[in-house]
């Protein structure tokens, strides 16, 4: 099973601002299961490179919210989520965009985000 997580960063990972809940080396686990991982934000494109280019995470996307439509259709993955904090922004934007949506909090208790292995395997 191909999964595509698509990860806000501010009010979402440690790293934003504010900080939320979810850490880098959650991002980088996930991302090393063979989850196809990125990043959509308000930040710059460049911006959101940097951070994941600063915990050495490969990225397969970096979009800003409006193009998560274009990161569904460039990838084919069974399932896509996208997890951010706000309702207007996060949860309209991914929903809208044929997304799944989690907040934080729920994404942190998603049994294929925090098992061992690999995704197919959950």
């Amino acid at each position: 099973m191909v999964i595509l997580i698509s990860f806000d960063i501010d009010g979402t990972l440690e790293v934003g601002d504010p900080p939320g809940i979810l850490t880098m080396e959650l991002v980088r686990r996930t991302q090393e299961k063979g989850f196809l991982v990125g990043s959509c934000s308000d930040r710059p494109i460049s911006g959101q490179r940097a951070i994941f280019e600063q915990h050495n995470i490969p990225m397969d996307f970096a979009v800003s919210k409006h193009q998560l439509p274009d990161v569904k259709a460039k990838f084919k993955a069974d399932v896509y989520y996208h997890i951010g904090d706000r309702e207007d922004l996060d949860k309209k934007t991914a929903l809208d965009a044929g997304f799944e949506f989690l907040w934080p909090d729920e994404a942190i208790l998603e049994p294929w985000l925090t098992l061992d292995g690999n995704p197919s395997e959950s």
